[in-house]
């Protein structure tokens, strides 16, 4: 089982960086899946327990310029590892000006995540500061728990607004409740409520517009045939949707959200060349 890889391209590892840092803001801990073609970064709480999951990938053709692995056998060419985006983070934050990036999977005393950043220095030769980031290797029996989550049957889909926006809406309701319900119908409305005891505050917001999906059959979802200005809605948790905004270093390309009517929101982000799901489940 062998990686290593390297970024040289700066606009590339600033990328790179933001990613990570989007993902830290979402995940303690989350696994790293590797494959020839793609990386993934992946949560998977038990959505029955009432955590968030999460599924972004990108392809590495985008991001490294050299990118080299060896899965656990020829016929299941990937890797799974557990670890703690912050640490990786904080790894690339040292290398902004870097001239080079090498990641590599060793396993001196235990199996690490070491980070060699070149550094440009006055003299001929490179100063290289080197972090090893600890990682837990995930046995192949427990591979099928990280998945690709499915994506639900959903009673509306709807584009989201500018993310800043709903970012600074979010933030001032998260001192008033720990709960917020996001309803959004198929004429592109979307209101974000709270209602406590002492206070009850929506911000409404029009014109969004909604995707059009077609599933395997070449039907729509359980949206087709919905009356177009009945309300879906979740009441889910305010800090997991905060997170989710505070990692948004950049608007995504497209952003958009379905709701299963008071069972779950899924998020689907796409910026360039990365794109991150993220399921919040709704509170009953």
């Amino acid at each position: 089982m062998r990686f290593r890889a390297k970024i040289v391209d700066l606009a590339c590892l600033n990328h790179f960086s933001r990613t990570i840092n989007t993902i830290a803001k979402l995940a303690k801990t989350c696994i790293l899946r590797l494959t020839v073609c793609k990386l993934y970064f992946i949560l998977s709480d038990k959505v029955a327990n009432g955590g968030a999951s999460m599924w972004c990938e990108l392809s590495q053709g985008n991001f490294f310029d050299e990118f080299q692995m060896e899965g656990v056998a020829a016929e299941l060419n990937e890797i799974y590892l557990e670890f703690v985006p912050e640490n990786l983070w904080r790894a690339l934050k040292t290398a902004q000006s870097a001239k080079a990036v090498k990641i590599k999977l060793t396993n001196k005393h235990c199996p690490c995540l070491r980070v060699a950043v070149e550094l440009p220095s006055l003299s001929s030769s490179s100063r290289i500061v080197t972090h090893v980031i600890p990682v837990a290797v995930i046995p192949r029996r427990m591979w099928n728990d990280f998945r690709e989550p499915s994506m639900p049957d959903f009673d509306v889909s709807i584009y989201l607004p500018v993310l800043k926006t709903m970012k600074s809406v979010v933030e001032r309701m998260k001192n008033l409740s720990n709960f917020i319900v996001i309803e959004a119908n198929l004429s592109g409305e979307m209101n974000l409520k709270i209602e406590t005891d002492l206070v009850s505050v929506t911000t409404h917001f029009k014109d969004l517009g909604n995707p059009l999906w077609a599933s395997e059959d070449g039907c729509q979802s359980s949206a087709q045939g919905r009356d177009l200005e009945s309300m879906a809605e979740a009441c889910i948790d305010i800090k997991k949707l905060q997170q989710l905004l505070a990692g948004q270093q950049v608007n995504p390309a497209k952003a958009l959200c379905n709701i299963v009517h008071k069972r779950i929101v899924h998020f689907i982000l796409l910026h360039e060349e990365v794109s991150l799901q993220y399921f919040i489940p709704a509170i009953a």
